[in-house]
């Protein structure tokens, strides 16, 4: 691994703490990694960009999938997992997922969180696209992630984990071998400290969540800026299979020029017997796969794209009124809310839906243990790219991703401060690189990069739309860097400029993966290849930035990930 030397324009830290671990992200990934390197007797600090419990876990509806009911198996999960990630997903990923799973989940109730419970104290298990059996455990009916973090948030307040809120990241820190060294962030004028900072931590765990800002349209809080995978770009790390971005079947509509976050309906209502329909009240996933509604969701959004074109309509239609008022009430109180409050009642008419960018099943590439390609770095939950999901997530596996792989990068931080003898002295970070800093783009461009990538890189994809989106991108790119090269001027540094700078740098990813890989695949959907090519694209996509900002795009020789190779220090079996 290589550094790049790039960084964001942004003044000097003004203040400075220290740590073992610093843990980036106040998700269910973050805060599992968070307690557990706590428990272990390693000083942890938690840096969030909003407040503790405004992550993207809150928004999760469905619930968190693993083997818990009578009669289901690790080894039956696995091949669900193994079905809708089309090909890519590695294995043993996978089985340390489904395998690891039920107990991270037990655990999860050990530190406080209440899932439903049937009247005989069992969990109550539902179903959701992909799934063979009944597997998703759910709390308050359709508000799992709300509770997951709720409990989480107690137990680091309880612990007296330090925590710093209100704080975008800004760039990984590292030594003079390369090693990570901490992080530099902005706290945005409400926290213990204020302005540019640093955390000097010899470990940095990145768990920011996703990038779904980056599209129009997205069911991501405005947070989801892809900060966690931009900063691992600029220090040399490797991000893999940005493509495969998918796009949740059922978001409410709320008309074609509705931007920023929009309200999820869960795949829960149709694991509960909800139906897909035309405006002629037609089914039409009905003999498009066995699953029909409750097929993995690239398929589900595929059919709802398809029936929206033949039809040349804007939305298609969920149609649950059959459930009762009772039901709605009870089971899905959080979406009949949100329908109510947009002036739809679901209980007496069809909800309006369509796709919308909803989960990045790539990310920053990490092996079984978290670690990146950087000495130090590990990433967990949706910034990273473990090979769980493949080319598809399957769902209700993302919480029990990032608890699972969370816990086992806590595991290994602990292993290597023991190795090291406990609080292991903080590295020293090297000077800011001589090179210019990494030029910022107006605020404004936030939304030119939004509707590029919405109609180039969308839930349908092709030569000339992604030819015509890189061009846009790298248009903006270059004038921003121009700019700097020329007469040094670039856009004022602050959270807008930052974030937007993050979002067009993860998009040139994004567009560069899915111009290459020319297959349709999983949620990856190539209208001009419209097939799956398993002999040449049975293998990943694999991107480094270079030191002057161009990318380096590569594809691995199958579709096994090459070790990370960042520590080479014995593993404990």
């Amino acid at each position: 691994m290589t550094s790049t030397g790039i960084r964001l324009h942004a003044p000097a830290p003004g203040w400075a703490i220290s740590a073992d671990v610093v843990v980036v992200g106040s998700g269910v990934a973050g805060l599992t990694a968070a307690l557990r390197c706590e428990a272990a007797g390693l000083t942890t600090v938690v840096v969030t960009k909003a407040r503790l419990d405004d992550g993207s876990t809150r928004w999760a509806q469905g619930g968190i999938a693993a083997a818990l009911g009578e009669g289901d198996t690790p080894e039956q999960h696995l091949e669900d997992t193994l079905v809708a990630g089309a090909g890519l997903c590695d294995e043993e990923a996978v089985r340390i997922l489904v395998t690891e799973g039920p107990d991270a989940v037990r655990r999860l109730i050990d530190t406080g969180a209440h899932f439903d419970e049937s009247s005989e104290g069992r969990l109550e298990l539902t179903r959701e696209g992909g799934h063979h059996r009944r597997r998703i455990a759910h709390a308050g009916g359709d508000a799992t992630g709300a509770e997951i973090s709720r409990a989480l948030v107690e137990a680091v307040r309880a612990g007296g984990l330090r925590t710093v809120e209100n704080a975008l990241v800004l760039d990984l820190l590292t030594d003079a071998e390369g090693r990570t060294a901490g992080v530099t962030l902005h706290v945005m004028g409400e926290g213990q400290h204020d302005g540019v900072g640093a955390v000097h931590a010899p470990a940095v765990v990145l768990a920011t969540g996703g990038m779904g800002q980056v599209f129009s349209a997205t069911t991501n809080p405005s947070v989801s800026t892809g900060d966690g995978v931009a900063l691992a770009l600029r220090a040399g790390a490797e991000v893999s299979d940005l493509e495969f971005v998918q796009f949740h079947p059922t978001v409410l509509f709320l008309g074609t020029d509705a931007e920023g976050q929009q309200p999820l309906v869960s795949e829960a209502v149709r694991g509960e017997g909800a139906h897909l329909v035309d405006g002629d009240g037609v089914r039409f996933m009905t003999g498009q796969h066995e699953l029909a509604e409750l097929a993995p969701r690239d398929i589900v959004a595929k059919g709802i794209m398809r029936r929206m074109q033949e039809q040349d309509a804007e939305h298609m239609f969920l149609d649950a009124r059959h459930f009762g008022a009772d039901m709605w009430e009870h089971r899905f109180p959080t979406i009949l809310a949100a329908c109510r409050a947009n002036g739809i009642d679901p209980v007496t008419e069809p909800i309006p839906i369509a796709p919308a960018a909803h989960y990045a099943s790539g990310g920053v590439r990490t092996d079984a243990r978290g670690r990146t390609t950087v000495p130090g770095l590990y990433a967990c939950g949706e910034v990273a790219c473990t090979g769980v999901h493949g080319a598809n997530r399957l769902a209700s596996n993302s919480l029990l991703e990032g608890l699972v792989y969370a816990e086992r990068i806590a595991a290994d931080i602990a292993a290597s401060h023991a190795g090291n003898g406990l609080h292991a002295r903080v590295p020293e970070p090297v000077p800011d690189p001589e090179r210019p800093a990494h030029p910022l783009l107006a605020p404004e461009a936030r939304f030119a990069i939004q509707r590029i990538m919405t109609e180039g890189a969308g839930v349908l994809r092709s030569e000339e739309s992604l030819a015509r989106a890189a061009d846009q991108l790298q248009r903006l790119h270059s004038e921003a860097r121009d700019a700097l090269d020329e007469n040094g001027k670039t856009a004022e540094p602050g959270v807008d400029t930052w974030e937007a700078t993050n979002l067009l740098c993860v998009g040139r990813v994004l567009v560069a993966a899915a111009r290459l890989r020319e297959e349709t695949r999983g949620c990856h959907w190539r209208e001009d290849r419209a097939g799956r090519d398993d002999t040449r694209w049975r293998r990943h996509i694999v991107v480094r930035l270079n030191p002057d900002r161009s990318l380096a795009v590569d594809t691995t020789d199958t579709a096994d990930f090459p070790p990370t190779r960042t520590d080479q220090r014995p593993q404990e079996q």
